[in-house]
């Protein structure tokens, strides 16, 4: 099942998203189906509204066209990152978070806008000090990630808050994936293309950290709670990685995140 957290008539609420990319609203549902259900999409994922619902799908009418209504982030609480061979970890603030369509706006003093096409996952649960075999039970499902990096920032901080927590830095979504639909995250093709020039073009098994390491790793740490956001780590082909022959994001540039199975983001870079 895919789920997307949408602005309907001002107010925030969610949306199922069927196989060829149609939404029946949360009123919708409800009108279909009889049941009651939260007007929040952290609350109908995380407190046993969706399986009710997933049941009765085949009750349901789907008669929005993808992008006619406005897709949010799928979840608004915060997350972390890890890069692909130490669990270092780090935190962008929720307000980093943007929709799969919305604007990258970046401060004009910043002079290295980098992207980072990822995998990302949402706990379902709360879990602390999980083994790697049960990982995989903590997540409610999976989203695209592009984590927007402002590398000049980085270079002098020698960290990565500051760098990658600037506001509209986190566009993810189109929606969430549960994880019935991703029998295998370490098996999706991730691509990244700036202006429709292909710019990553790898996949999930390439991973050197796997989805259920990650969330072993990061809960003897700290407790993870339903909704939190980890983001996994990007292939080769940024900016920063390849920067001997390309050019760092510019005014207007079209950035587009795909990974297989989940759908895609497209943003355009603007500097203010």
């Amino acid at each position: 099942m895919k789920v997307a957290r949408i602005l309907l008539q001002g107010e925030e609420t969610f949306a199922l998203v069927n196989s060829e990319g149609k939404m029946s609203t949360r009123d919708e549902i409800v009108k279909k189906t009889g049941l009651r259900l939260p007007h929040s999409l952290d609350e109908f994922m995380f407190g046993g509204s969706l399986q009710k619902v997933n049941d009765r799908t085949k009750d349901l009418t789907f008669a929005h066209e993808l992008g006619k209504l406005k897709i949010l982030p799928p979840i608004t609480k915060r997350f972390g990152k890890f890069p692909p061979r130490e669990p270092v970890i780090y935190l962008k603030p929720h307000t980093s978070l943007v929709g799969p369509f919305d604007d990258i706006v970046c401060p004009k003093f910043v002079t290295q806008l980098d992207y980072e096409g990822e995998l990302a996952f949402v706990i379902g649960k709360k879990c602390k000090d999980v083994s790697e075999k049960d990982s995989l039970d903590c997540v409610a499902g999976y989203l695209v990630m592009n984590d927007v990096s402002a590398r000049d920032i980085q270079f002098i901080d020698k960290q990565y808050t500051r760098a990658k927590g600037f506001d509209t830095f986190g566009p993810c979504g189109p929606w969430l994936t549960t994880s019935e639909e991703v029998p295998d995250p370490h098996n999706l093709s991730i691509i990244t293309k700036v202006n429709g020039e292909i710019r990553q073009n790898s996949s999930t098994s390439n991973m050197v950290l796997k989805v259920n390491k990650i969330i072993h790793s990061l809960s003897l740490v700290m407790t993870l709670e339903p909704g939190d956001i980890i983001s996994t780590g990007t292939p080769s082909g940024t900016v920063l990685s390849l920067s001997s022959h390309l050019k760092y994001l510019q005014q207007g540039d079209i950035v587009e995140v795909e990974v297989g199975r989940l759908g895609r983001l497209r943003n355009r870079v603007v500097f203010s």
